[in-house]
């Protein structure tokens, strides 16, 4: 057993746009960093830090995730969220969820309750039903400002400039367990039906304790084909050390032309951060205890 203990947080990667809060950004991702902290230094597993973590996150409706998502071309709420842990390499994954307040307890009802690995849309409902999960009207989901956006995407037919704030948390606990979680509302007036990286296991998130456990953020396209949360954790079996892991898999994205951060943990505690977007709000803890936030690229 490993005392241990750490923690990372992100907000979205993406570009700066006119109405960004980077001081409630980052504050909110060092609120849910602490309260994953709290837990593992209560003992709990970092599956238990991570999902607190991501669900503080779904509820604060400065980030696209849970409340905050954006809206697709129909004004709809759709979201995704996927979490695994690094043991037994467990995950569970969910999409196209419209009613449930937090999707990252879906993924995990997923994980825990059934003997599947992902579900979506009513399939997804029913398991929430069954697991006694919160639920919402669709229209609890909606912030004014994600509302005004939609109404800007419709008159012009198109979506404007990408909206940051995709969620994730990575974590090592005191037993020398990784895991990993993200949640999001995916692409603003996406077609209805399009899901993305977040809830796919390797792309969006990863976790293995032989190596360290990653989450991703930005363009689920330029993501999936690069199965960028595994290349991170890959590099770290390479011998490669966290931050340069996190660098070298973000490198991958330049054959595709994508744009994207990643938070990765190893699994000795050592964290990874990278973007190659204009900002990346996040937000973690070290072995050391020491809390650290930040809000743009130049602050890597």
């Amino acid at each position: 057993m490993s005392a241990t203990i750490a923690i990372a947080v992100h907000g979205g990667a993406g570009p700066i746009t006119p109405d960004d809060q980077p001081g409630p950004s980052e504050r909110g991702c060092l609120l849910a960093a602490r309260a994953g902290h709290v837990l593992l230094r209560s003992g709990a597993s970092a599956l238990d830090a991570v999902v607190e973590a991501v669900a503080i996150l779904e509820d604060d409706p400065l980030f696209n995730a849970g409340t905050g998502s954006v809206l697709n071309e129909d004004g709809e709420v759709e979201m995704d969220a996927s979490l695994m842990e690094g043991e037994q390499l467990r995950a569970g994954a969910v999409a196209l969820v419209r009613t449930v307040k937090n999707p990252i307890r879906l993924a995990r009802a997923v994980m825990e309750r059934t003997p599947h690995l992902f579900l979506a849309g009513g399939g997804a409902r029913a398991l929430a039903q069954e697991a006694g999960l919160q639920e919402l009207d669709p229209r609890a989901f909606v912030v004014p400002r994600m509302a005004a956006r939609w109404e800007q995407e419709r008159v012009r037919r198109q979506a404007l400039p990408p909206v940051p704030g995709t969620v994730g948390a990575v974590a090592l606990d005191q037993r020398g367990h990784v895991a990993a979680a993200t949640s999001t509302g995916g692409t603003s007036y996406k077609r209805r039906g399009r899901i993305g990286d977040s809830p796919l296991i390797g792309c969006g998130t990863y976790a293995d304790d032989r190596t360290g456990a990653a989450s991703a953020t930005g363009h689920g396209e330029s993501i999936i084909k690069v199965v960028l949360a595994k290349a991170a954790c890959d590099g770290i079996e390479a011998g490669f050390s966290a931050d340069r892991a996190a660098a070298a898999a973000l490198g991958r994205l330049e054959r595709v032309g994508g744009r994207a951060g990643l938070i990765l943990i190893d699994h000795a505690g050592g964290i990874g951060l990278a973007c190659n977007t204009e900002r990346m709000a996040r937000a973690w803890i070290d072995f050391s205890g020491a809390e650290r936030s930040a809000f743009t690229r130049g602050d890597l």
